[in-house]
């Protein structure tokens, strides 16, 4: 925890009082803010009250009093429509923020670098490889934002200090002054349209990490589809501009089409390395090595790095093996696009899916049906997803993690190809029956454990 001493002397009002919003404020306060803090739930509100926070219901409150309204990322910007204390922030022409937009003003001019990641799918893990890759060779680097750690729970800025930060839409939405060091574009596919409106609107934010960035800083973009592409074409009048693919080899940017990494003269083999398994965590690695190239780091010391990750949790995370049977924990695979991505990095696959549907269900993942022995379904979905693989793959309704885990780990085991995956990938919402993608993830390691000859992972991913 540092202070916010950018806001010393100011009024603000948080509003949001769930893990960033209580960061800000602890911040905020810290620095000799004057702050009020408040939430629509109000179980944060008690909770708040009880802590001696300085609450005030803010439906009550002068916005013309208040300098500056720090909004929990989570809460209506525009779309569908500006939440309340939005609105009337902006009748009152006090300027509306976000906790990472603070952090951005109060690191200016320490000396520190910021590295920012945003994208549809892929962010967490390129984020944590980053930070991995630059932290083995040995730089302070610290990773927060929407991984999981509050900005302003990240060490105090200091010379040398490289922030590596997931940046969602929502984030990036509150953060006018974003300018990073380097920024970097994972892709872009239609997501969260019921707050931004439109597909374009979506990109358009996206579009934003790179607006005011400037000769001197770095944009790392892919062009494996059409949005990105398009921006990368717009960001090349300010910073220095490093494309990235993964379906084809370029000759000036990064790619690793076939599993090995190119820039320039560097090469780098992700073939064998677990933590890197598939097409999308190959795209994980070329950011990871236009980011490290891009602040100086050696090629053998980024080697290094990726051979050396160990993954994320619930992210194509291997728990264990039982002779030819692996045992994968895609748990954060909450959409198709997520599921198409661990579907097409194994060819024998006994596929745990289903929970709380998104629109479009699962027929986008029919490229991936002929890799699948049998899918196990489990939630809500079961039946929309039934529907879309009868006749073309086979399957079983087994509801719960657990009966899904003993089907298909009792089928694996009797399956005579070389390597099978058994692959928690729901392509789902875990809201049915579990409270976050987390908990689904951790079902399904426990289930794995209690089988008879699983030897599982000791070591934790970072």
């Amino acid at each position: 925890m540092f202070a916010a001493t950018t806001f010393k002397g100011k009024s603000v009002a948080v509003f949001g009082l769930a893990r960033s919003g209580l960061a800000s404020m602890r911040a905020l306060i810290e620095g000799g803010a004057d702050v009020v803090v408040w939430d629509d739930n109000e179980d944060a509100v008690a909770k708040a009250v009880q802590d001696s926070w300085p609450v005030k219901d803010l439906r009550h409150v002068d916005f013309a009093s208040l300098d500056c309204l720090v909004l929990s990322p989570g809460v209506p910007l525009t779309h569908p429509v500006p939440h309340w204390s939005v609105e009337r922030a902006r009748a009152a022409g006090i300027e509306v923020i976000g906790d990472t937009e603070v952090f951005m003003r109060e690191i200016a001019g320490s000396g520190a670098k910021v590295v920012a990641v945003t994208g549809t799918n892929g962010k967490s893990t390129t984020v944590a490889l980053i930070g991995h890759v630059l932290a083995s060779a040995g730089l302070d680097a610290h990773v927060g934002g929407n991984i999981g750690t509050a900005v302003f729970l990240l060490p105090p800025p200091a010379t040398g200090t490289v922030y590596v930060l997931e940046l969602s839409s929502y984030q990036i939405d509150l953060m006018p002054g974003l300018k990073p060091d380097v920024g970097v574009l994972m892709n872009l596919s239609p997501d969260h349209l019921d707050r931004h409106g439109t597909m374009d609107n979506y990109a358009a934010v996206k579009a934003r990490m790179f607006a005011r960035q400037a000769p001197g800083d770095t944009a790392v973009i892919s062009i494996d589809d059409d949005w990105c592409r398009r921006i990368a074409d717009d960001a090349g009048s300010g910073p220095r501009v490093v494309q990235m693919s993964v379906e084809r080899r370029l000759d000036d940017g990064v790619s690793a089409p076939d599993g090995v990494v190119r820039l320039r003269d560097m090469t780098i083999d992700l073939n064998g390395i677990a933590g890197l398994r598939g097409r999308h965590n190959w795209q994980n690695a070329c950011a990871a090595v236009a980011v490290a190239d891009a602040l100086g780091v050696e090629c053998d010391a980024i080697a290094g790095g990726l051979a050396s990750f160990p993954g994320l949790a619930h992210r194509m995370e291997e728990i264990g093996r039982a002779g030819h049977v692996l045992f994968i924990n895609d748990s954060k695979a909450t959409n198709s696009d997520a599921a198409a991505m661990a579907l097409a990095s194994f060819e024998r696959i006994h596929w745990i899916a289903g929970g709380l549907a998104k629109s479009g269900g699962i027929e986008g993942l029919a490229p991936y049906f002929d890799r699948i022995a049998h899918a196990y379904l489990i939630g809500k979905a079961s039946d929309a997803f039934a529907a879309t693989l009868e006749g073309r793959v086979a399957y079983s309704r087994c509801g719960t993690i657990d009966e899904a885990v003993a089907q298909a780990a009792a089928n694996a085991r009797r399956d005579t190809c070389t390597e099978v995956a058994v692959l928690l990938s729901p392509a789902c919402a875990s809201f049915d029956q579990y409270p976050d993608f987390e908990k689904r993830g951790d079902a399904f390691r426990n289930a794995v454990m209690e089988l008879d000859g699983v030897h599982v992972n000791k070591g934790e991913a970072a």
